[in-house]
């Protein structure tokens, strides 16, 4: 019989994979690839043009080495034990409960096992890459750092070795002592899984075999060696131990030298042995031996590193706390001084007086002809309404002040940049055609007088207008870098053509602007973007598909981004904390933006740490958009090593090496030995507008609230130490007064500087406010080419006695407004649609005493609202003067002659604010004039002529205002103008007459 065998199977063919899955992932890495070579090969593109690709391959090349070292470091050594833990797991585990449970876990990860193998180590390792990456700084401060020639107190070690080796050293032990934590951690989590040691009860025997013993005691010993490099280091790091508790003073006290830092010693000494005692283990297999070792190490922690130092401290230091740590005070207060540059600051004793007598600024009269009068801080909205031109244009909140030789005198300025602001177009303008490649660029400076004033209390502008015309001849006005221009531009229209960019207004062209086309073919203001690859580029870097596609992306195109002045000085120098303030400057023919770079560490041994943030944050920076406080970082360090420039036409930047004898700057030299220019590149012209830096004077003066008192008894006790008082024009009054430039001539001084200055008050919430100290700096570089003036820089501290009482800046500003006339007179000036607003205090140590003088503007409360100068409030001890100019409040002060004249000596008055001036557009906004609310009660009135010539004066001003009005509605500024001229002399006449009213 025979029986047919069974059918075979058809074997399955396996199942294809459709193309779509693969196609999306190439397709997604694709894509991902692409967006990242968009950003990475348009800074690239970037820096080449700016010629600054240097420092972008030095910063790229070292953290890319970085990543790769410390990946290769973590992934190797976590890799490295968790594969030997594996291999020299044993043949047959020992056969007790604990094993049984694990066969559970060895089950379940056996799938996975090569794969946890590889992945773990990479993913640590990419982790420990990116954090050594951050390090690039720190390591090439190490590589290129020299000596200084300075040794600190207590090891008599050069200072280099802190500010730059200590920091790479420590980046070094704490980076390897990660590295070997996770590698022990790998090793017992794989040994314990695998067999190699057991921790439970069970059989006898060993509880580790001899692979696992050797490679556990190996990385023990070695974590040891980590732990003990660490407290050897810590005996250098604790001379920049930032202050404690009650402690005022940084670096190492009485305590920490002769308690903490033995025990440090003692400690890691105690680590190499038991360092030592793992060794032996991994031979002899006694765990005892170190065992009792970390455990030893763990109470000597406590009792030598913690329980001896407090002991030290409780009994020996503080019952003698001022004898015992006075040597370590003065270490403190002599490193601060020289590592904030304060160790050359000029002390002398002011003995100030508060009598006001005739003639009493006669020897200043070069300081009371320059007095500032125009606040920066207030006139923008002046200069916006006078100066705008058109909408699109705007200035900065906050305005600069710098210095001008106009007519062969040195003249205080206060200048700002017509810059582009986008927001100011209309909402039917705002397309991607005129926001990219038609509206491109600002136009040209203003600048005014600081010192007087212009009609009605205007500024006095010597430049301005478009074309710019005025006293700083031809120069080139295009802004197209600055710190409120588009996101990025596209300039240059095809070769040939006029160009579709708007250059400027002028009615006279019939389309009522004149063209412009940006020279490509001989300025380079950014890379090109004319070819299709760096269309492409950008358009993915921006996110905008029309630079792909418009037709006036062309073969000359430049793309202009990163326009701001402070991002492209950090963006080339990043090695540098930037000042809060970018200032402009006529420079050469061209505008330049000016920024002051610093170079900061917090590694100097003993001197003061201070927040570079809290330092340099005022009631400037809180209201300012434009005026930042520096990054909160901490520093005990700083140096203003860098002078920087922007070109606001092409962009470029040049950096200048500002102070040579910087340690720090000079081994970024060597890092970056093509990106810094010389000192003697700086030509005279730019010279003359170098001004000593805000932050790093707010910095010092922060400082030397504390650090005028250079004896360590009068420090410990802290009786005489200062601060800097509130600004009394602030809402926030608690705030920090900013400093201020003007020309003022020092006591003991033969003639007046440029200067930086600030005032003290005695320190505490509860103290006076009268000035205790007045310090100023010689901000003004001079006008030599590659050379900087002598005196510039000096910093000058006048002490006033202790039991002083001259008023502070607080108590000044309560006295005006206390004094019957001036707030009798300011209430006339606010009454109907005005407001009032008080300009800056400025503090002048002039006529034997302190003079403070502050502008009083006068603006509407509504419609075209803009500041106009009105009156001047001046003090001299209890003495007050409030006139329609600075040189009659000088004058009544003075007992009738200060014996020096003003700015706007002999300048015609402005009893009170009139209507605006013509702005672009006209308004129904109210001319701020006396109304009917400020006509006295009659029955207060005993002289009828004078209740006869207040209602005349009031009805000619009201029909000059209703004229007015009038003829801006029919944009007639001629008649406006003519209406002006009644409103004056009527609202003159009202106020004389409500004079005579009041008696």
């Amino acid at each position: 019989m025979t029986f047919a065998s069974p059918p075979r199977p058809r074997p399955v063919a396996p199942r294809r994979r459709g193309p779509l899955v693969p196609t999306l992932i190439t397709l997604a890495v694709l894509v991902v690839l692409l967006l990242v070579l968009a950003q990475v090969w348009t800074e690239v593109l970037w820096f080449s043009q700016l010629g600054f690709t240097e420092v972008l391959r030095t910063e790229w090349v070292t953290r890319g080495l970085l990543f790769v070292l410390g990946f290769a470091v973590m992934a190797a050594s976590v890799g490295f034990s968790l594969s030997y833990g594996y291999r020299a797991r044993p043949v047959y585990a020992p056969s007790t409960p604990e094993q049984a449970n694990l066969d559970q876990y060895r089950e379940a990860i056996e799938p996975l096992r090569r794969l946890v193998l590889v992945v773990a180590p990479v993913v640590l390792g990419l982790f420990a890459g990116g954090a050594a990456s951050q390090q690039w700084s720190t390591v090439q401060l190490w590589l290129n750092g020299e000596t200084v020639g300075v040794k600190d107190p207590q090891w008599g070690v050069d200072l280099g070795f802190y500010l730059f080796t200590l920091p790479g050293l420590r980046f070094v032990v704490s980076f390897l002592m990660a590295v070997l934590v996770l590698s022990a951690v790998a090793a017992v989590a794989t040994h314990y899984l695998y067999g190699g040691l057991r921790i439970g009860g069970g059989a006898g025997g060993p509880r580790t075999t001899r692979a696992a013993r050797v490679h556990l005691s190996v990385l023990g010993a070695l974590v040891l060696l980590m732990i003990a490099a660490s407290y050897w280091l810590d005996r250098y790091s604790i001379l920049t131990k930032q202050q404690t508790g009650e402690q005022r003073w940084q670096g190492a006290g009485f305590t920490d030298v002769h308690a903490v830092i033995p025990s440090k010693a003692i400690l890691a000494v105690a680590a190499v042995v038991v360092a030592g005692a793992f060794i032996a283990t991994a031979f002899s297999g006694n765990w005892r031996l170190p065992a009792i070792g970390v455990g030893l190490m763990v109470v000597a922690a406590v009792v030598v590193g913690g329980v001896y130092p407090a002991i030290v401290q409780r009994f020996q230091v503080q019952p003698n706390q001022q004898d015992a740590e006075s040597e370590y005070i003065q270490r403190n207060i002599d490193a601060t001084l020289a590592a904030y540059g304060l160790d050359d600051v000029e002390f002398s004793e002011y003995e100030a007086k508060v009598t006001a007598e005739p003639g009493a600024l006669r020897e200043n009269a070069e300081t009371t002809a320059s007095i500032r009068l125009l606040d920066p801080n207030i006139v923008s909205p002046s200069f916006k309404q006078l100066q705008q031109i058109r909408g699109f244009y705007d200035f900065p909140d906050s305005l600069s002040v710098d210095r001008y030789t106009i007519d062969g005198e040195s003249r205080d300025t206060v200048i700002a940049v017509r810059e582009l602001d986008l927001n100011g177009l209309n909402a039917g303008q705002r397309n991607w055609t005129n926001d990219t490649t038609v509206y491109t660029h600002g136009f040209g400076v203003v600048a005014a007088y600081g010192n007087t004033r212009g009609a009605r209390g205007a500024p006095a502008f010597w430049e301005g207008g478009i074309p710019s015309k005025g006293q700083l001849g031809e120069y080139e006005p295009r802004i197209y870098f600055g710190q409120s221009s588009p996101e990025y531009s596209i300039v240059g229209g095809p070769t040939g053509t006029d160009g579709w960019e708007f250059d400027y207004p002028d009615d006279g062209t019939g389309t009522g602007s004149v063209p412009f086309r940006f020279p490509t073919e001989k300025d380079s203001a950014g890379p090109s973007v004319g070819g299709l690859w760096n269309k492409i580029l950008y358009a993915l870097k921006f996110g905008d598909e029309q630079i792909l596609f418009s037709e006036r992306v062309n073969d000359d195109s430049q793309i202009l981004y990163d326009r701001n002045p402070r991002d492209r000085v950090a963006k080339v120098a990043p090695y540098l904390d930037l000042d809060g303030r970018v200032y402009p400057a006529v420079v050469d023919g061209r505008v330049k933006w000016i920024i002051d770079g610093y170079t900061t560490s917090d590694q100097y041994p003993y001197a003061a740490v201070r927040s570079l943030e809290d330092a340099t944050t005022d009631s400037l920076t809180e209201r300012s958009s434009t005026v930042q406080a520096l990054l909160p970082k901490q520093v005990n360090y700083i140096r203003n090593s860098v002078k920087a420039t922007v070109d606001a036409y092409d962009g470029s930047v040049d950096l200048y090496a500002w102070d040579t004898e910087d340690p720090i700057l000079q081994a970024w030299t060597k890092v970056f030995p093509t990106s810094l220019q010389p000192m003697s590149d700086i030509s005279g012209d730019l010279m003359s507008h170098i001004r000593y830096p805000e932050d790093l004077f707010k910095v010092q003066r922060a400082l030397l609230g504390q650090y005028h008192v250079t004896n360590a008894a009068g420090f410990f006790s802290g009786n005489d130490f200062w601060q800097n008082p509130g600004d009394p024009t602030a809402t926030n009054s608690d705030v920090p007064q900013p400093p201020y430039y003007l020309t003022l001539q020092m006591p003991g001084e033969d003639q007046a500087t440029f200067s930086l200055m600030s005032t003290f008050i005695p320190g505490g919430g509860n103290a006076r406010n009268v000035l205790t100290g007045y310090l100023a700096v010689d901000a003004e570089a001079g006008n030599t080419p590659g050379k900087v003036s002598e005196s510039y820089g000096k910093i000058r501290l006048l002490e006033l006695p202790r039991d002083s009482t001259v008023p502070g800046p607080g108590q000044a500003s309560a006295n005006f407004t206390a004094d019957p006339r001036v707030s009798n007179e300011l209430n006339i000036l606010q009454r109907g649609d005005s407001i009032v607003r008080r300009g800056n205090l400025l503090t002048l140590p002039v006529g034997g005493g302190l003079l403070y003088v502050q502008p009083v503007y006068v603006q509407a409360a509504s419609g075209t609202t803009f500041p106009l100068l009105q009156r001047v409030l001046v003090s001299f001890g209890d003495e007050i003067g409030f006139a329609e100019t600075l040189d009659g409040a000088l004058d009544q002060v003075f007992g009738g002659d200060s014996g020096a004249d003003a700015g706007d000596a002999g300048a015609e008055p402005v009893p009170s604010p009139g209507a605006e001036d013509p702005g672009d557009e006209p308004t129904d906004a109210p001319t701020a004039a006396p109304t009917d609310a400020a006509t006295p009660d009659p029955a207060a009135s005993a002289d009828p002529d004078a209740r006869a010539a207040l209602d005349a004066a009031l009805q000619r001003a009201q029909q000059a205002i209703i004229e007015g009005q009038a003829a801006l509605a029919e944009r007639d500024f001629a008649a406006y103008g003519e209406a002006q001229d009644r409103l004056d002399p009527a609202i003159a006449d009202a106020i004389a007459a409500e004079e005579r009213l009041a008696g």
